[in-house]
């Protein structure tokens, strides 16, 4: 078998048999099959495609190629979920502490931000001394004892589909949805959970930007689940603004805080609660939205779900009295107030102006390797239908020491993201549950 045949064959839009598939990744992954043969396959997968046998194939094969988690000694019932990357998206942040206090095993593993969608390991670590690279052996006990940990990824888990997303990330061919199945389920298999929630985003803000192309996304990913033996739903969320109000990854972590306290967003609470009510079902802790609504606004009344978020901080080695005291956060030595021109209702809030802003301030990265700024981002104090009066502020910029030039283009395009109307809008569906 040689990879130059396999380039020939899917680029006539051939189907590939699984023992090609698992050479392609293996010879890949062992440094067999060059950076410029692989490439040359991923861009033929590209304009060809892969069909669903073909995906699963090259998810179990990701799978494969490292350590599989095991969770059955603690639990029959493991819970994950996975977002495919918004501006705003704190909903593991609230989620993980919200199911662990309900009783379900949370097994998270975490990313890093890149561009212009943040990180959930990124916002954790903006709480001081707060760990998210964790062993497997205190992986495993952390869940066992309190029910749930948030660590990064293992590179002992799917090495295979980390070799090869760096080399879609610079080869323009990250964006086929057979790839980007391969490469999201893969890692939940490998981390072990049972039950697996994803969040796959459209809009301005999101990778995928229409409501089609990620219900096509999302029924791929279900069905490559149930052919390897997993259990997964989806939901559609739109990102046409950013989720919550807050963008930047310490003021995340506090409207998170903000949210077991009770004090939350609507549109954050509806898109926790669908993926809370999909886990609780599955795991048939609930019959319906409505029991699963009582649950978790019991847990945060209660104050449970806030606790649960504190033993997961102190587990990991950060002050969990900082739930209470929010000077513990570093904070941005400067702030500049977007102003509202005229009268009216907020019409836009575009998403992906208002991550590109955050980044410009420091909140984001390039490269992974990139130091970012966790004090830096965003408050928004309107949403879309907000009613607005002219020097009302819209949002605020917290930024350091950064160029001038780059602090101009932040306020800038912050200013882009915002239109204003002098009729109130229709707001757009901001769910579309599968």
């Amino acid at each position: 078998m040689r990879a130059v045949d396999l380039i020939q064959k899917k680029k006539e839009g051939k189907k590939h048999t699984k023992e090609e598939i698992y050479f392609l990744v293996d010879g890949y992954t062992k440094g067999i099959i060059e950076d410029y043969q692989m490439s040359a396959w991923l861009m033929a997968v590209c304009f060809c495609g892969l069909d669903k046998d073909e995906t699963a194939w090259m998810t179990q094969a990701f799978v494969d190629s490292g350590e599989v988690l095991d969770f059955s000694h603690i639990s029959n019932f493991v819970a994950d979920k996975h977002s495919t990357g918004g501006v705003g998206d704190k909903v593991t942040i609230v989620l993980i502490p919200l199911l662990a206090s309900l009783g379900i095993t949370c097994a998270k593993l975490s990313g890093r931000g890149l561009g212009y969608t943040g990180g959930t390991v990124d916002k954790l670590e903006s709480i001081p001394n707060f760990k998210c690279e964790m062993s497997k052996d205190e992986f495993m006990k952390q869940i066992k004892e309190i029910n749930a940990a948030i660590s990064s990824q293992s590179p002992n888990l799917t090495p295979a589909d980390g070799k090869i997303y760096a080399l879609r990330d610079v080869t323009a061919t990250v964006d086929n949805k057979s790839l980007i199945c391969a490469s999201v389920v893969s890692k939940k298999i490998a981390s072990g959970a049972n039950s697996i929630v994803l969040d796959v985003k459209y809009g301005s803000g999101a990778f995928i930007k229409t409501k089609e192309e990620a219900t096509e996304l999302a029924h791929l990913m279900i069905e490559t689940g149930a052919l390897l033996g997993r259990k997964i739903s989806a939901i559609i969320s739109s990102m046409e603004q950013p989720l919550g109000t807050h963008i930047g990854n310490s003021l995340e972590i506090i409207e998170s805080i903000e949210f077991l306290k009770g004090n939350y967003q609507k549109d954050l609470y509806e898109v926790t609660l669908e993926i809370v009510t999909k886990t609780l079902m599955a795991g048939g802790f609930c019959k319906n939205k409505e029991e699963a609504k009582q649950k978790i606004d019991e847990s945060i009344k209660s104050g449970l779900a806030l606790k649960t978020f504190q033993k997961i901080i102190s587990y990991q080695g950060a002050n969990p009295d900082i739930i209470n005291d929010y000077s513990m956060f570093k904070k941005a030595n400067n702030s500049y107030e977007i102003k509202a021109e005229s009268d009216g209702y907020i019409e836009e809030l575009d998403a992906l102006k208002i991550a590109r802003a955050c980044k410009l301030l420091g909140a984001g990265r390039d490269k992974k390797t990139d130091k970012i700024d966790y004090s830096a981002g965003c408050i928004l104090n309107k949403k879309i239908q907000d009613k607005i009066i002219a020097g009302e502020t819209v949002a605020t910029l917290f930024y350091n020491n950064i160029e001038d030039e780059k602090l101009n283009e932040a306020i800038k395009s912050a200013k882009q993201a915002i239109k204003i109307s002098s009729t109130k809008p229709a707001l757009k569906e901001l769910i579309y549950a599968l």
